[in-house]
């Protein structure tokens, strides 16, 4: 007798939903993303026009609320929505640019501890080692106050904020194909490790690397996001959705929909793009594929 816990009908129900969490992630991921490649094109109103006969005014569907300000307006009468689209565009601009070059970085160093091992390998690990150890909002925090809180710094902070991540996968990986027959045979046929590299080792690190480089964007948002509510990410009057939540805090009894915005755009963003990631492992990795 087949009992409810032996058949499949409860594994297909978890696939079922989870199927449908990634449907709605990926779904939410697509509207933010179009949403801050054309925020120029549909915000209502300029994110920086003051406007200090309309501050402080609620969302739509409150007393007081002032036409076109579907969100509200903050401290200086500027449109809330319209920050938080231009917010998430910046915010996802430095989260690209750092994940980019914590890929270029980690990536390279990477590819040559597994391929020149020895004490090359220990060196790089070594500095891998160091990173994971120290936590790294602290290290930024240190930088910033050093260097001062420019957007070229903090693309440069935010770009070496996960390359260990990607150092570790790229490593691991090629250890793993190095001993598979065909590297092997490349490395008796005389081929160097340029070679090797990129004709044999960089296409079977295309899905590792994209899954975490999904993963890794979510990881910036939140580290860019903490910097600009401390105050020493992006600077006003340019909105970022971190920097609004700081500049918004102080009116949180009086005014919470400042906040409320920001707020909601960092936690969708962050949820969708880590399920996004899940579902690029679960259809990169064939093991996975047909679970």
């Amino acid at each position: 007798m087949t009992t409810f816990a032996d058949s499949d009908i409860l594994p297909r129900c978890k696939k079922n939903r989870l199927d449908f969490i990634q449907t709605i992630a990926i779904t939410i991921s697509v509207i933010l993303f179009a949403a801050a490649l054309f925020a120029p094109l549909v915000v209502p109103f300029d994110p920086l026009s003051q406007s200090l006969m309309t501050r402080l005014r609620p969302p739509m569907g409150f007393e007081r609320f002032a036409s076109g300000h579907f969100a509200g307006t903050d401290a200086l009468g500027r449109d809330v929505l319209s920050r938080s689209l231009y917010g998430l565009r910046l915010t996802l601009g430095l989260a690209f640019a750092g994940a980019v070059i914590g890929l270029l970085i980690g990536g390279t160093l990477g590819l040559i501890a597994g391929l020149m091992q020895g004490w090359v390998e220990d060196t790089i690990m070594s500095l891998v080692d160091m990173q994971i150890a120290i936590p790294f909002t602290l290290v930024a925090l240190l930088i910033l106050s050093l260097m001062g809180s420019t957007l070229t710094v903090l693309v440069f902070v935010l770009g070496i904020a996960g390359w260990e991540q990607y150092a570790r996968i790229v490593r691991a990986e090629v250890r793993r194909l190095s001993s598979l027959p065909f590297i092997e045979a490349a490395w008796t046929t005389g081929a160097g490790p340029i070679y090797i590299a990129w004709h044999h080792v960089l296409p079977n690190l295309i899905s590792p690397l994209v899954v975490q480089f999904t993963l890794a964007l979510s990881n910036i948002v939140i580290l860019e996001s903490t910097l600009s509510f401390l105050g020493l990410g992006v600077q006003p009057p340019q909105p970022s959705l971190g920097s609004m939540v700081g500049l918004g805090r102080d009116y949180m009894p009086t005014a919470p929909w400042i906040v409320l915005t920001p707020v909601v755009l960092i936690v969708a963003l962050t949820f969708s793009v880590q399920i996004l990631g899940d579902w690029v492992r679960d259809r990169a990795d064939v093991r996975l594929r047909d679970r």
